[in-house]
């Protein structure tokens, strides 16, 4: 059967529509050990950037990645450039004040203003056009939210507007506009950083997996291979930092959200859009290859947790329908970010007594602005120059409010995940159907299977060799996800997102149709 018209599945959603239109350079793998000035561990848009602005400051700079150069978040982001990050001001007044308030506002819109002046000094072509960044309400409760999000714009000198309408195909109660933002295609502007990185000799190893680091005398970080890297820095711009000594793990929660590229014969609206209520609704312009279409995203949730991966597509597609009329669907991809407790990231030191090791990390889904504010920051802290949001971002920082509370939230959401997994049992092989996963009762314990669609079967462990917790079929993505700390694994058990480094052990694995012994029961 065409796996397209399986019923009540998605087709396997292998690549984004950004990792589709522009292909990158290959980088080989590190087989040795090296020594660099500086050492920046990922390759996406922040790690990226970093490099770049080190590079162009006459550092030695050595870059690595994973997997490759932005197969990460930054190659299934919305790419959308802008300082409104949902209804976010009124927030931030009520827990840091007005002064951190506004050095939030000014940190994110200097550095779309920065990636603005890339675009126009080098004459790149990477779809950059600038629009009105919408958050809308479409019931009473969001309404007032938004009448007292504009009331902070108002204090915090941000400008903005109401707007009673807005020119889609859906019933809004009022929306708040913030001007002059931006979007991008985020593969084709770092496709000009990595030719400029490769320009100024910085070296760059992808499949290159960092998994230890000594911190003394200087750091030296060690990859999944035995190789060492000597370095005076280093920063860990790599999504989760893969150096935890600082428990990041309970200070950032996991989110999946969803998109979609439909083509459009329509004329879409001057704007970006995104929804005050949850889970979201995103949209957003695409022109590519001469086809004019939208962007559209949502459907966020906790990584591991909740109802089918499946479903979360289809309600977006029910959306898209709705807003868009007929269109066609080009694409469809999900993605993965992490939030601190108090929705501000973590950038810089990660540590006072470590003045060698930088971190950049919990974007909040907004790392197009904040990745790019966060490899400047980085460069001034290495570079020893005065940097004004140093303070904002710490990652050595504690705010009481809202911290304490959201610190004792999530991390009983990941112990009552822990439990609930090791009690639970599985299903039975007899009910598994081609292309699908489950949880299944093997040997007595909890396992994974996965039957491929030629029908052979996998069988892994399901307790995620980070911290313990037992995983959760993705039918979706086909992937076992991680409810308590966010880590993602193929269906076959290898790693696709930290936390964990170790993949899931596999219990059986079928290697071909006729394969000798017996199937499990």
């Amino acid at each position: 059967m065409d796996q397209k018209k399986r019923v009540g599945s998605f087709p396997q959603k292998t690549s984004s529509i950004w990792r589709d239109t522009v292909h990158f350079p290959s980088f080989k793998l590190l087989n040795t050990d090296i020594e660099t000035e500086t050492l920046v561990v990922g390759g996406g848009i922040t790690g990226i950037t970093a490099a770049y602005v080190l590079a162009s400051r006459g550092m030695k700079v050595t870059l690595i990645d994973a997997a490759q150069l932005a197969s990460g978040t930054t190659g299934y982001t919305t790419a959308k450039i802008t300082a409104q990050h949902g209804l976010i001001y009124n927030e931030l007044l009520a827990h840091i004040g007005q002064e951190k308030a506004q050095l939030y506002y000014h940190a994110n819109s200097e550095a779309l203003e920065w990636i603005r002046q890339m675009v126009l000094n080098h004459d790149l072509r990477c779809d950059f056009t600038q629009h009105p960044a919408f958050v809308y309400a479409t019931t009473d409760k969001e309404a007032k939210e938004i009448e007292k999000e504009k009331e902070a714009y108002d204090l915090l000198g941000i400008p903005g507007s109401l707007k009673q309408k807005i020119n889609l195909s859906m019933n809004i109660k009022n929306a708040l506009e913030m001007p002059d933002q931006a979007q991008f295609h985020p593969l084709m502007y770092l496709h000009f950083l990595i030719a400029e990185l490769v320009r100024m000799g910085v070296s760059i190893y992808e499949q290159t997996l960092a998994v230890d680091l000594d911190e003394r005398p200087s750091p030296v970080v060690h990859t999944r291979e035995g190789f060492a890297i000597h370095c005076r820095d280093v920063l860990i711009c790599s999504h989760f930092p893969f150096y935890d000594n600082r428990f990041y793990f309970s200070r950032m929660y996991p989110e999946r959200s969803y998109l979609m590229a439909c083509e459009t014969d329509q004329p879409f609206p001057d704007g970006m859009y995104i929804s005050a209520s949850d889970p979201k609704r995103s949209l957003r312009s695409l022109s590519l290859s001469g086809k004019k279409g939208v962007l559209v995203g949502g459907e966020n949730h906790k990584t591991g947790r909740g109802e089918s991966t499946d479903i979360h597509y289809q309600r977006l597609e029910g959306f898209a329908n709705a807003v868009l009329g007929e269109n066609r669907k080009m694409a469809f991809w999900s993605a993965q970010d992490y939030t601190t407790v108090d929705k501000i990231p973590y950038i810089g030191r990660m540590a006072k007594n470590r003045p060698h090791v930088y971190v950049a990390a919990g974007f909040r889904k907004w790392g197009m602005t904040t990745g790019t504010l966060a490899a400047n920051l980085l460069a001034d802290l290495l570079l020893e120059r005065n940097n004004p949001y140093t303070d904002l971002f710490s990652p050595a920082r504690f705010e009481a409010d809202p911290m304490i509370k959201r610190f004792f939230i999530e991390n009983s959401a990941v112990a009552g995940n822990l439990i609930k997994g090791k009690i639970e049992r599985g299903g039975s092989l007899d009910d598994l159907g081609s292309d699908q996963g489950a949880v299944i009762h093997f040997n007595g314990k909890r396992a994974g299977a996965y039957k491929r669609l030629d029908d052979r079967l996998t069988i892994v462990d399901t307790t995620c060799p980070h911290m313990g917790c037992e995983v959760n079929w993705n039918q979706g993505e086909r992937t076992w996800d991680c409810p308590c700390h966010g880590s993602r694994f193929r269906a076959t058990g290898e790693v696709i997102d930290g936390p964990a480094q170790e993949p899931l052990k596999q219990l059986y694995s079928e290697k071909r149709k006729d394969t000798e012994g017996d199937t499990p029961a």
